[in-house]
Formats: structure tokens, sequence, C-alpha cells
């Protein structure tokens, strides 16, 4: 039977009064248990197998009861938890969904390496199946909150001999197994809430493999549609985000105005608006299935926006833009833009247009995918990964 948005609230309501929000561990488990974690995932599994536009008749209910932590737990919300329920056994999904969706268990994403980031198919992790176990050897790089992290998202090259794109194959990583070395990478901003992350002769059971062997980029495809989507497809409140930010500042101070600043700031609302009802058209879309090549598009939009809006920032309020508010080295836990300074601000948006595919990638994506553009030469397509130039 399909629920209606009607009974869904019904559901959110009597769970909410027979469940104690204090207790934040317990709320939220209990709150999966019943189905209201994403009721678009099927029963069992945090869900009530509904339309995804009711989880918004959810949220309404259980506003300012405990929620999961868009800051630590993003890569496991936006990014693993789609990729399990498409890939993974129902094993799988019983072991990981939960504690994932409870933030009991922090994750993370071991895709990017020093040499394959634009590229990613060209990465050179490998995985040599020994019995039961799969054996990883290599480096990642640029790893948000790796130093938190129990477990990770993995691709590694389980076939060198074959084309780049079709010797892969997807794993969890277990973060704390022997052979894994997490170092920090501090950034422009002072802190270090990347990370490179060193594998060296770490042992995965089979188990722990999502997909088939050899498989590993089109899981892979799901993940990374999944986390354009998250980063620049998230809901925002009109007049929210860095845009109510910098208009807040002009609405307070009359005397940092100039004619170039009102125009400038004019433009960049218009376009803030654009954008977000066009994530609002690509939300409704993903409640008929799965994302595709337009959350791309989101994420380019929010780079390019988020860049220009921390820039009119900086410059509208003079000198005092250029203050910068802690320099302290530190693993930062999460982004916090709207917790830190203009200068800080400034300094993190420039990696918006690097993280989760870069702008000019993106745009090649956008081109071939959504614009049905010809496609650049390609002309190690069916080359052999082992035969490549590196």
């Amino acid at each position: 039977m399909t629920l209606d948005e009607e009974a869904v609230r019904e559901r959110a309501v009597a769970f909410l009064a027979g469940h104690d929000p204090g207790d934040r561990t317990g709320f939220l488990r209990a709150r999966f248990d019943a189905g209201l974690a994403w009721v678009h995932f099927p029963e069992g599994l945090g869900g009530l197998g509904a339309p995804r536009e009711l989880q918004n008749v959810v949220e309404r209910e259980l506003a300012g009861t405990p929620q999961p932590d868009p800051g630590t737990q993003a890569i496991g919300l936006g990014m693993a938890a789609p990729t399990i329920l498409a890939f993974g056994t129902r094993e799988q999904q019983e072991r990981f969904l939960r504690p994932l969706w409870t933030g009991e268990e922090i994750w993370c994403q071991l895709f990017s390496e020093p040499g394959a980031g634009s590229d990613l198919a060209t990465l050179a992790t490998r995985a040599v199946r020994d019995g039961d176990e799969w054996v990883v050897d290599g480096q990642k790089v640029w790893t948000s909150g790796a130093h938190h992290a129990r477990w990770a998202i993995l691709v590694a090259r389980t076939d060198p001999g074959v084309p780049k794109h079709r010797g892969l194959t997807y794993f969890v990583c277990d973060m704390h197994a022997p052979g894994v070395e997490v170092r920090p990478l501090r950034q422009i901003t002072g802190e270090a809430e990347f990370n490179e992350v060193f594998l060296t002769g770490v042992r995965l059971p089979d188990s722990l493999r999502l997909g088939a062997v050899g498989d590993g980029w089109r899981v892979a495809t799901t993940t990374l549609m999944n986390e354009r989507v998250a980063i620049g497809g998230g809901p925002v409140r009109r007049g929210g985000g860095m845009i109510g930010l910098v208009a807040d500042t002009w609405r307070s101070r009359p005397e940092l105005r100039t004619h170039d600043l009102h125009r400038r700031l004019l433009a960049l609302w218009v376009e803030s608006e654009v954008t977000r009802l066009a994530g609002a058209r690509l939300r409704e879309q993903l409640a008929a299935g799965q994302p595709g090549p337009e959350g791309s598009a989101m994420k380019l939009s929010f780079a390019s926006l988020n860049q220009a809006l921390s820039a009119l920032d900086v410059e509208l309020r003079g000198e005092e833009g250029l203050e910068y508010d802690d320099w302290t080295f530190r693993r930062s836990e999460s982004v916090d833009f709207f917790g830190r300074g203009p200068g800080y601000r400034y300094l993190r948006a420039k990696g918006n247009s690097i993280e989760g595919g870069t702008s000019e990638i993106l745009r090649n994506i956008v081109a071939e995918r959504v614009l049905g553009l010809p496609s650049e030469p390609r002309v190690d397509k069916d080359v052999p990964w082992k035969d490549l130039p590196r």
C-alpha cells in the first residue's frame, strides 16, 4: 500500500509522542527503526517505501528534535548510503545503514589519488585477491574526515590488463584495519579537514565488496552523481545561505554601500534565486528516480556562486574584510561556512570548484550528457590500463 501525506504525518506524530528526544542516540535509532529516517528507502532499512517527497512531512513534524549531523555525516548520508542501497547485499544494508544514519559510524571517501583526480578512472591503488580477502595497496588524497571515519567507500584497481574503466572494483574499507595510515593536509584556511590516506597491505574480506568484480566504475558513478547533488542541490530557503549573509551586511552597514556593489549584489541575488529554484526542481526529479548528470550543473553553479558571493562579502566590508579569525592548525570536524568570518569563507570557497568534481570536468559532463554535444576525443578508451603512460 502506498502511503499518503496524512498517513506519514500520523506516523511521525505518534513516533514523537512515544520517544524521548533527550536521548539523542536512542531517539535516532528508534526513528530509523520506525522508517522515518528516509521514507523512500525500503521498510527495515530506515524507510517506508513511500514517495521521496513525503520526507518533508517527517521533517516538519520532527523539527527541533535530534537530527543527523550534516557536517560529519555528509559523506555517509549523501554518498555511501545511496550507493549501499543500490548495490549492497541485504546483509550489507542491514549492517551499515542504521549506524551510518544515526552518526554512530562516520564515513569517508577514498577515491582521488595524487595521479588520479579529474580522471578518476586512471587510479592506481591495487586490490589483489587472496582467497576470501583482498589485499589493498595505494595512496588516496583529499579525503575529508578520514581522521574520524570508521568506514570508507573505496575504489581500487583489480585488473590492470583491461581498459581503465573496466578494471575497477568498489569496496567498503575498514579505516581501523592494520595498514591504514591517515595524515593531515593543512589547507589555505589553516586547518586540516582533508587528509592523505596510505593503504599498505590492507586486508578486506570479500564480504566488503559492493557490486561485482570489475564493475567498480558503474558503482562509483552512482556515488559521484549523488555527491554532486549533495554538494550543490541541498534545500535552501529564499534569501538563505551565502546570499543571506551578504545581504544582511548590506542592510546593516549603509556606510559601506556603493552603486557598483549594489549592482553586483542584485545580480548575485537573482543568480542565487535561479540556483535555488533549479535545485528544487532537481530534488523533484530525484523523487522519481536516480540522480542524473543534471546534478553536475547544480554543483557547478554552487561553486561559482559561492566564490562570487564570498568575494563580494570581503570587498563589501573593506579593510574589515581582510581580518582573519583563527589560523590555528587543527583537525576540523566539518566545514562551517556560517560560523566563521568572511576571510575564512573567501578562502574555503576556493575549494568548491575542485572538490566533488572540478568545474572543468563538470562542464564537459553538462556539455556531453545534458546538452548532447559531441564528446572530446579519448585516445585511451580501449587501451589496457597497464599500457597507459604515467
